[in-house]
């Protein structure tokens, strides 16, 4: 029976457990990535470990979420982050180099390494036949001591591509379909593995747009195989020699089948406020009685911000001029990309039109500016679309290709790219300008001692952890419904960003977009336990949405169920992790009951997985699980994945 390309990928670099499907496996991570957001305190947490350098073959540190530098915090975060990187063997990608996906796909990304990102969308590596996960920045760090990544052994859906894309029909319609069919939930436990005659239609830069986006579907990660098409874009990079072939067997056999034909898909958009509301463009036209008119058009995000992209939107653009009632921005992905659409001329199209030009960074897609009107209706070429994460509470976001995004732009309406009539051939260049004159590489291991790490006072300790207590009585400070999102619980924005390396002054805003007196709450209580509904902690890799609630004094979480790396950072924080057995219990407790777990530690000591807990307001007994394996187990008796790793050093 032949391998998947996931299979061989994940047993070529297994280093513990067995490669059953539902178990737990370590696997040994090649590269890695943090972004500014979350690299603080991952950096904080590697330096705690105590590994002087790390053990990786290639680790990355970028700076492209924190970058509107209003007072001294960002900057103070991005010298930490340089400085460690300078003293600890981490390339630096200095701000203006890009968004982190981006850039690595240009110049580090290696078809059949691993890596994990402590950024959800580190699948983007799939793109060119990497298993890329996107993971806690706690995990990163361990990864960066030479410690294993460990995930479940995952089943992995064979998606099918047939056919070619119609003109004006995107990779984003590709990807919009597939969560269209499977949700944000259905790839829990999962990797999406395209095959098929169509992949070989697909540029490098429309896979990665698929596989960057296939974090909304809750998957572990997406992956393409590596082929003349990666060699192509590798060699355009002036990196051929890292290219390998990479492919799944012929017999492969996988644990389900979806099957797309490319040339069926028409234009499609995800609706407010998920990203799995597809529809078409035809549907939402009926559902508002004609075309709908729109305030706000975003363009770039590290879903679609190539030159491909690019390219596209400059045709379109070209000779028009944005509709009065529409603000157009757009964020070109890497300086490699705005260096060639400006010797292209596609930056003065675009300036010409009346396009907005930003950065070179994330942006607006994690709400750092251009948030939309109240009740503004914004199409984005982003990711994510949950309720509040553009800046505005009541924004209306649809997410939707570059295509539908430019010439909705000059219509003034969301419209079909294909009354555009025919589309040229846009051909990738052979070569890519390439200056890297903006990535600063770590110093030798002779002059690390002498580099200075700089901190500044916006800096704070990652929070005290203590062992497992021996059982837990405490009341229920929030109650939440379905599908609550990290940017529920620890929201982004351009005054929330930058406190993420200062744990005491972030969590003051922990679920404030739910319930804006939780934190307070929360903190006076001394500890308590939080209970949720469904796909609890969907969304981004932020560990803040973790620590956040440590600080408060969170020590369980009892939900329906949990977005995988959510789960994994609440285990890596101490917290205990708690499923309903009938979800119908979920409404037998109210905010403000006080809950017992007696005897949770030597319960969990012995391997005991389904527990009782007590609702002492009520006297009703409600049976939970708590699924933890042995390392797993280890790491919540401990305390933390930070103090089980101190110890494990020893």
């Amino acid at each position: 029976m032949g391998l998947t390309l996931t299979e061989k990928i994940l047993r070529a670099h297994l280093v513990d457990g067995e490669p059953v499907k539902g178990q737990e496996i370590g696997i040994r991570i090649d590269q890695t990535l943090t972004q500014d957001a979350t690299g603080t305190m991952a950096y904080l947490e590697f330096e705690a470990i105590g590994v002087p350098r790390v053990r990786t073959e290639r680790s990355v540190a970028y700076i492209d979420h924190n970058t509107l530098q209003n007072g001294f915090m960002n900057m103070d975060d991005h010298r930490f982050i340089g400085s460690v990187a300078k003293k600890h063997g981490i390339w630096f990608s200095r701000p203006g180099n890009g968004i982190c996906h981006q850039v690595h796909l240009e110049r580090f990304g290696i078809p059949g390494k691993t890596l994990i990102g402590s950024d959800s969308h580190t699948p983007t590596g799939g793109g060119i036949g990497m298993i890329a996960i996107g993971a806690g920045g706690l995990d990163v760090a361990v990864a960066m001591g030479g410690g294993a990544y460990y995930i479940t052994y995952p089943q992995v859906v064979k998606v099918e591509l047939t056919g070619k894309l119609s003109p004006w029909v995107a990779a984003k319609d590709v990807i919009l379909e597939v969560l269209r069919r499977m949700s944000v939930k259905g790839g829990v436990g999962k990797v999406i593995e395209y095959v098929g005659e169509g992949v070989k239609t697909l540029s490098v830069p429309e896979r990665a747009t698929i596989t960057n986006m296939g974090a909304e579907l809750g998957a572990t990660t997406s992956i393409f195989p590596s082929d003349e098409v990666t060699k192509s874009f590798l060699e355009a990079q002036g990196r051929g020699e890292v290219w390998s072939e990479q492919k799944a067997d012929d017999d492969a056999v996988y644990d389900e089948t979806i099957q797309i034909d490319l040339s069926a898909l028409v234009p499609q958009a995800a609706c407010p406020h998920s990203p799995d509301n597809v529809k078409t463009v035809a549907e939402i036209e009926a559902e508002h009685g004609g075309k709908l008119k729109i305030d706000q058009v975003c363009i770039g995000s590290c879903t679609n911000s190539s030159l491909l992209d690019m390219m596209k939107v400059a045709h379109i653009l070209k000779g028009k001029t944005v509709h009065p009632d529409v603000q157009l921005s757009i964020a070109p992905g890497s300086k490699q990309v705005l260096n060639m659409m400006a010797d292209m001329g596609l930056l003065s199209v675009m300036i010409d039109a009346g396009a907005r030009i930003l950065e070179s960074a994330c942006g607006p897609c994690i709400g750092m500016g251009q948030s939309p009107n109240s009740g503004g209706i914004s199409l984005r070429t982003f990711n994510r679309n949950f309720l509040g994460r553009s800046g505005t509470k009541d924004g209306q976001i649809y997410l939707v290709s570059p295509e539908l995004a430019a010439v909705s732009a000059i219509t003034g309406f969301l419209t079909d790219p294909r009354e555009l009539g025919d589309m040229p051939a846009f051909v990738l260049p052979d070569k890519f300008t390439v200056h890297d004159n903006m990535i600063v590489p770590p110093a030798d291991e002779a002059d690390m001692d002498s580099v200075e790490v700089l901190r500044g006072p916006n800096i704070k300790s990652y929070p005290e952890t203590a062992p497992l207590e021996a059982s837990i009585t405490a009341p229920v400070s929030l109650k939440v419904e379905d599908n609550i999102t990290t940017d529920h619980i620890m929201p982004a924005g351009a005054k929330i960003l930058p406190l993420r390396s200062n744990i005491p002054e972030i969590s003051k805003h922990c679920f404030t977009v739910c319930d804006e007196a939780f934190p307070e709450r929360a903190k006076s209580l001394g500890k308590s336990i939080i209970v949720g509904g469904s796909n609890y902690g969907q969304g981004s890799s932020r560990e803040h949405a973790a620590l956040a609630p440590l600080y408060l004094g969170i020590k369980a979480v009892l939900v329906k169920s949990f977005a995988r790396i959510h789960r994994a950072n609440l285990i890596n924080a101490g917290i205990l992790p708690l499923t309903f057995v009938n979800e119908a219990d979920y409404d037998t407790i109210s905010q403000g009951d006080t809950l017992e777990l007696a005897d949770v530690r030597a319960k969990i000591e012995v391997g005991e997985t389904q527990l009782t807990i007590v609702n002492k307001t009520t006297g009703k007994e409600i049976p939970v699980l708590c699924e933890l394996t042995g390392r797993t187990k280890d790491i919540i008796l401990a305390g933390g994945l930070l103090d089980y790793t101190r110890e494990a050093l020893k």
